[in-house]
């Protein structure tokens, strides 16, 4: 991913952010048994950039949360745990294409082109199955996740969500939008 420019947060910014995550990475044990906060917020203070698309995460209704560790690596990985597909990046078609593409009633934004001002990822079609084995997340919502470079050439885009207890992949045509269609986030830190 391509760096963007950043806006750095001030300290209270700061420090009211690392409060949130903190509160809910406790509240949110089962999402990241055996982990340490001292040790997340030690790699979270090291880079601005990261606490910037955090917070970008957060304004926009994601409810960023750890959800993995690599240790090789050793990096954090946070995914957006709102319950449903975060309501700031609702009603936004796929990628700048497929925005272009619209001859009339053109959403505002699209999803790819959000998340890279965030400097985030959407989510992959194997995280977002990761992600719903730690809880039950749009069961009223759907979120565009990655799509393949194939489907997407042919003007298609992928989405996933939950119900019956069930994740489902679906398609669509890149271009289309719809109120309760957002996109969700990962971020390695």
């Amino acid at each position: 991913m391509a760096k963007v420019n950043r806006k750095e947060l001030s300290l209270s910014q700061r420090d009211e952010l690392l409060k949130v995550l903190r509160t809910r990475f406790e509240k949110n044990m089962d999402r990241h048994k055996g982990m340490s906060w001292a040790k997340v917020q030690a790699k979270l203070e090291a880079d601005q950039d990261k606490l910037w698309s955090l917070q970008e995460m957060e304004n926009t209704g994601g409810e960023p949360d750890v959800v993995g560790y690599d240790k090789k690596k050793d990096t954090y990985f946070f995914y957006d745990c709102s319950a449903e597909s975060p309501a700031g990046r609702r009603s936004v078609c796929y990628d700048r294409a497929a925005l272009e593409a619209r001859k009339e009633y053109k959403p505002k934004n699209s999803a790819v082109e959000m998340a890279t001002e965030m400097g985030v990822s959407l989510l992959t079609e194997a995280q977002y199955r990761e992600l719903q084995t730690l809880g039950k997340f749009d069961t009223k919502t759907s979120s565009w996740i990655q799509t393949p470079p194939a489907i997407r050439k042919l003007g298609g885009a992928v989405f996933c969500d939950r119900r019956y207890d069930t994740v489902f992949l679906y398609h669509n045509g890149a271009d289309s939008y719809y109120a309760a269609r957002g996109f969700r986030c990962s971020l390695t830190v």
